[in-house]
């Protein structure tokens, strides 16, 4: 996955909308301004992995965020199935084991498997609440250096986190970072944000942005202000 190119490849916005006929507004409106465009859980339980298939027939990228884990043998047939839908982007769960079920499935295809490492909406006592003995930004680092070693094709962190990051994966995987908030706007449950100059100049290549855009009163007014901080940066 190429980790620069220009910013309308670069940013990724989030279709986090309830029904398929507000989604397809979305892509609608936005045209030709934006090429790339994430599928979550929200969307995908009311339609969206059918329009995941529509919108990459179409010719649009797609990041599939479905943070597969599982056994093994589950998360290789969920991914084999996910190749034959044409989607650009898919996120595992950055557990060594099922990284490398997950690239073993994948292996071949054009699938790029990101590796979900912290969520951007934890914090550090979030972390210790959930059971673990290191800080967000140590094990977003441990997780970066075993999705490396698993052959995963991109990272998925905080924006604060992409320039450690980027150190331990290189120049080539995709550093994908959400919480991706414009100066001025509302973090929401997001806890570890940056604004989308800062997250290019901290090392990522992908930046997710849904709210910001798809909650604003002028989508393409807003996408297009981000992709020209973008370009600026």
């Amino acid at each position: 996955m190429n980790a620069g190119g220009p910013a309308r490849d670069r940013l990724i916005v989030g279709l986090d909308v309830p029904t398929i006929a507000e989604a397809r507004a979305v892509v609608a409106t936005l045209g030709d301004a934006v090429t790339f465009y994430k599928i979550g859980y929200q969307l995908a339980f009311a339609g969206g992995l059918e329009l995941a298939r529509e919108l990459a027939a179409d010719g649009k990228k797609i990041f599939l965020d479905m943070k597969l884990l599982d056994i093994d043998n589950t998360v290789a047939k969920g991914v084999e199935a996910i190749v034959g839908m044409g989607v650009s982007m898919l996120t595992i769960h950055a557990y060594p084991k099922a990284m490398r079920a997950a690239v073993e499935a994948a292996r071949g295809s054009d699938l790029c498997l990101l590796a979900v490492t912290v969520l951007t909406s934890m914090d550090e006592q979030d972390v210790i609440d959930a059971g673990y003995e290191y800080d967000p930004h140590t094990l977003v680092l441990r997780r970066a250096e075993q999705a490396l070693a698993a052959g995963m094709g991109g990272i998925v962190c905080s924006a604060s986190e992409a320039l450690a990051v980027r150190r331990i994966v290189g120049p080539d995987m995709a550093v994908v970072t959400p919480g991706i908030r414009p100066a001025g706007a509302a973090h929401g449950d997001q806890k570890r944000v940056m604004t989308p100059a800062d997250a290019l100049a901290a090392g990522a290549s992908h930046l997710v942005v849904a709210r910001p855009v798809v909650a604003a009163s002028d989508r393409l007014a807003a996408a297009r202000a981000i992709l020209a901080e973008m370009a600026a940066a």
